[in-house]
């Protein structure tokens, strides 16, 4: 019996970071290629009405909510802080690297209401991509970049969690099918003693794009449940991996998609599964094996997830406390005056 029940009609391109906001009960996500933001409201595994989209002009490559309400959204050229459904993006941070060739990609925040995105570099032939952290006293890069002429980051950044103690970090590089797990300073943010915790196996000789087959996958985005159990999609394995504190793999859960890319947890008791999954650049015959690819999938599971945690707004500079007037736009309008205009009334 497939325990999988279709919620979305419409698939995304690339469906990714899902949340559960509990007292709306409503799931919000992304599709990257398709730039928008999507949200729709449940009762049980049953949408209670259509899916509501946000269009926008750039990649989101992640969101979180806000305490208090809104949302804080990862854009190509930087994160922005939105205070309601399709209003005013205000600059928080702008991208420090490369936009022609990187993008914010899989992101979440800490139980500490700090907001975390790590980087894509999308030629896949270097280790570029940073992983980031914003708080009160701006963005940090926290783990990656070149140090010493050593490329120290990932290619994909992905696969971001904690554990329920909030004493262990992951992150995950799906080019080398790898996730690691971080010592956590709660206090600082800071990371430390990393370690392989998952090394999923090699693509097999002979594998090739396109091919409907999966061949275990590598590791997309993920979540962490009450048993502090790590839930890692598997890109192109058609499988969910149920992960020990450990390291031991416990279950493995077929997906009704090729490419899952993100799961999450919700419900009002947060035993709804949910993972996102991509249909954008796959082939015909992947295709006709899973007609539902780029949907967002539910189901029931035993052990509980953890509350989605928000964004912590700080002192940060808005653009009504340096004078500017926000364009007069709707969505994610958001262009590179916009971002020029706080650079230059921030002096940088």
């Amino acid at each position: 019996m497939n325990p999988w029940t279709r919620i979305t009609s419409e698939p995304d391109a690339l469906g990714e970071s899902p949340f559960w906001q509990a007292q709306e009960q409503r799931l919000c996500w992304v599709d990257i290629p398709g730039k928008r933001i999507a949200r729709v409201q449940l009762d049980g595994l049953q949408a209670l009405g259509p899916v509501e989209y946000w269009p926008l002009t750039q990649e989101p490559g992640c969101i979180a909510p806000v305490q208090g309400g809104g949302l804080v959204v990862a854009l190509r050229d930087g994160i922005y802080l939105a205070s309601e459904w399709g209003g005013l993006l205000q600059l928080l941070a702008a991208a420090p690297y490369d936009t022609s060739k990187q993008r914010f990609n899989d992101g979440k925040c800490d139980a500490q209401g700090r907001f975390w995105a790590g980087s894509l570099y999308e030629p896949k032939d270097q280790a570029l991509g940073v992983l980031y952290m914003l708080d009160g006293q701006g963005l940090h890069a926290m783990v990656g970049g070149v140090r010493d002429g050593v490329q120290q980051g990932v290619v994909t950044a992905n696969g971001l969690a904690w554990s329920p103690d909030g004493r262990t970090a992951y992150w995950a590089d799906t080019a080398a099918h790898q996730v690691r797990a971080f010592d956590f300073d709660a206090a600082s943010g800071q990371l430390s003693n990393p370690r392989v915790f998952h090394q999923a196996p090699p693509k097999p000789a002979g594998w090739a794009w396109g091919c409907a087959i999966p061949y275990g996958g590598r590791p997309d985005g993920a979540a962490v449940d009450a048993e502090g159990c790590y839930w890692s999609a598997q890109y192109e394995g058609g499988r969910l991996l149920r992960i020990s504190p450990k390291g031991e793999v416990l279950a493995e859960v077929p997906t009704p998609a090729l490419c899952p890319t993100m799961p999450c947890f919700g419900g009002p008791d947060l035993k709804t599964l949910f993972v996102t999954t991509a249909r954008h650049g796959r082939s015909d015959a992947e295709l006709a094996k899973y007609p539902g690819a780029g949907c967002v999938w539910a189901m029931r599971v035993e052990v509980a997830g953890l509350p989605v945690n928000g964004f912590k707004v700080h002192t940060h500079k808005k653009l009504a406390d340096l004078g500017i007037e926000p364009l007069p736009t709707r969505g994610a309008n958001i262009t590179n005056e916009l971002v020029d205009r706080l650079r230059d009334a921030e002096g940088i």
